[in-house]
C-alpha cells in the first residue's frame, strides 16, 4: 500500500476516530442500515457494524436502539445517501459522501465549505475515474495468526489485499464483496474494530507540508459538518 497506506492510517483513521464520537453520524449509519437491510443486527451486517462503531464510541445503548427503531417509524425523516464532488486547494481531487435529511442544506453547506478554500463542487460523475469503491475492514490480528495463511484462508471470500501494521489488519476487497469478506473475518473470531466501503484513489497524487496544511483545513470543514458521513482524496 506504500504512502497510500500510511496516510490512510495515519490521518483518515485519526478523522474516523473524531468522527465516531459523534453520535449524530452515528445514529444516522444505524438508521440508514436497518432502513436497508433490517431490524436484526445477525441477519444485517451493515447494521450490525454500524453498532460495533457505536460501541467503540461509548455511545449509549437507548440511542441505538431508537436509531434502529426510527428507522421503521411513521414520523421518521428521510435520510438519503448523497455524494458530492470537488476540487480542492491545490488541485486535490475531493469525494464527500453525505446522509442527509435536507439535501438543500447540505449541497449549500459543501458549496459554500469548497469555494471559500478557493476550490469548487464539480458535476457528479466527474471523479469517478479517480477512486475505486473498495470494502477495507480494519481488526485485531490476534495472538498466533499468520497473516499469510490467513491471506490463504480469505481469498475465497473476496479479498483482494491484507496489509499488517503494528498487530492490525487491514483487508481490501471488492465493494460487493463487503458482507462475505466482513462475514468471514467475523467467522475465525477476529475482532473488527472498524468496517466501511471506502473510495481509494486510483493515482494518488504528492503535496507538500505547506499544502496539506491547506488541504487539511477543508477536509476538517467537511468532516465537521452534521451531514457528512466519509471525505476521501487524492492524497498520497
Amino acid at each position: 500500500m506504500g504512502r497510500a497506506f500510511e496516510y490512510r492510517r495515519a490521518s483518515k483513521e485519526a478523522r474516523w476516530d473524531k468522527m465516531s464520537k459523534t453520535f449524530p453520524k452515528i445514529a444516522k449509519a444505524i438508521t440508514m442500515a436497518a432502513k436497508e437491510g433490517g431490524a436484526d443486527p445477525a441477519n444485517n451486517a451493515k447494521l450490525r457494524l454500524a453498532i460495533h462503531q457505536a460501541k467503540a464510541a461509548n455511545m449509549p445503548k437507548d440511542n441505538v436502539e431508537n436509531a434502529i427503531k426510527r428507522a421503521a417509524g411513521k414520523d421518521a425523516l428521510e435520510i438519503k445517501e448523497v455524494n458530492y464532488e470537488g476540487k480542492g486547494p491545490h488541485g486535490v481531487m475531493i469525494f464527500v459522501e453525505c446522509a442527509t435529511d435536507n439535501t438543500n442544506r447540505s449541497v449549500a453547506n459543501i458549496k459554500a465549505y469548497f469555494n471559500k478554500s478557493g476550490g469548487q463542487l464539480l458535476q457528479t460523475g466527474a471523479l469517478d475515474f479517480l477512486f475505486k469503491r473498495k470494502s477495507v475492514v480494519q481488526f485485531e490480528l490476534g495472538a498466533g495468526i499468520d497473516p499469510d495463511e490467513l491471506t490463504l484462508e480469505l481469498i475465497d471470500s473476496g479479498l483482494e489485499d491484507l496489509v499488517v501494521n503494528e498487530g492490525i489488519g487491514y483487508a481490501y476487497g471488492d465493494f460487493s464483496d463487503f458482507g462475505t469478506l466482513t462475514a468471514a473475518i467475523e467467522s475465525r473470531g477476529l475482532v473488527i474494530k472498524k468496517a466501511a466501503l471506502e473510495r481509494i484513489p486510483t493515482n494518488p497524487k504528492d503535496f507538500t507540508e505547506e499544502e496539506m496544511a491547506d488541504i487539511e483545513v477543508l477536509i476538517d470543514k467537511l468532516e465537521d459538518d452534521e451531514d457528512v458521513q466519509a471525505v476521501y482524496t487524492d492524497v498520497n
